[in-house]
């Protein structure tokens, strides 16, 4: 392209600039007068392209563009330590299950995964920006239902859900037989019906039910829990 963009892609440019959030073409044209899509499109092809080299590039996550520090260059601008907060396990497994089968009710979920799961893990994705509500299924009882976000997209590197990784490449990198060991043992008749490090964030009187069995040797009672 040219050295100096076009007028279209300039407005374009000056327009995502000024935006605090990422923007669709859609968006785009109505704030530019009504500008074709087409039109928008070219300017940021062409703006895409008059970036490519650049300490900052213009990138599309979920349909939605924005401009961001070249991935090169983004040590220069950290200035403090990242903190790195894992998810648990059941976390993880909930957050592949809505991006791969998205939109998803709590039920979905949780036929899948074979244990029932905690809201607070919902919470936690949700408060991570990675999902969102996606409205209710029509069906009786209009359970809500789940999808994940232009955040999820970006923060994993994924133009859209097309880009995630397939089954092959699960099981080249190692990644499909863990989980389906996790799975595994979460269906297992020992487990229990919540996720473990969910039940603890559950933790409460109302949660358990105390049994009594009686010591074989002893004879005399002895506490335990369902």
């Amino acid at each position: 392209m040219s050295e100096v963009p076009s007028e279209i892609a300039r407005s374009v440019e000056a327009t995502l600039f000024a935006s605090e959030e990422p923007m669709s073409i859609e968006a785009l044209g109505t704030h530019l007068g009504g500008m074709s899509h087409s039109d928008v499109r070219d300017g940021l092809k062409e703006l895409s392209e008059f970036y490519d080299k650049r300490g900052v590039h213009l990138v599309e996550r979920g349909k939605r563009w924005h401009f961001e520090t070249a991935p090169d260059l983004a040590h220069l601008l950290r200035r403090e330590r990242e903190q790195v907060r894992r998810l648990s396990r059941a976390a993880t497994e909930v957050l592949a299950i809505i991006a791969y089968h998205e939109p998803v009710s709590r039920a979905d979920i949780e036929s899948i995964r074979g244990v029932q799961t905690a809201k607070g893990t919902l919470d936690v994705l949700m408060e991570a920006g990675w999902i969102r509500l996606a409205g209710r299924r029509d069906v009786p009882g209009r359970p809500v239902i789940y999808a994940t976000t232009p955040e999820f997209l970006d923060h994993f590197g994924l133009s859209s859900r097309r880009d995630l990784p397939g089954i092959d490449e699960l099981k080249a990198a190692g990644l499909l037989d863990p989980v389906d060991d996790a799975l595994e043992e979460a269906m297992s008749p020992d487990t229990g019906d919540t996720d473990e490090a969910e039940a603890e964030a559950l933790d409460s009187p109302d949660t358990e039910e105390s049994a009594v069995s009686t010591d074989p040797e002893t004879g005399s009672p002895t506490p335990t829990l369902d």
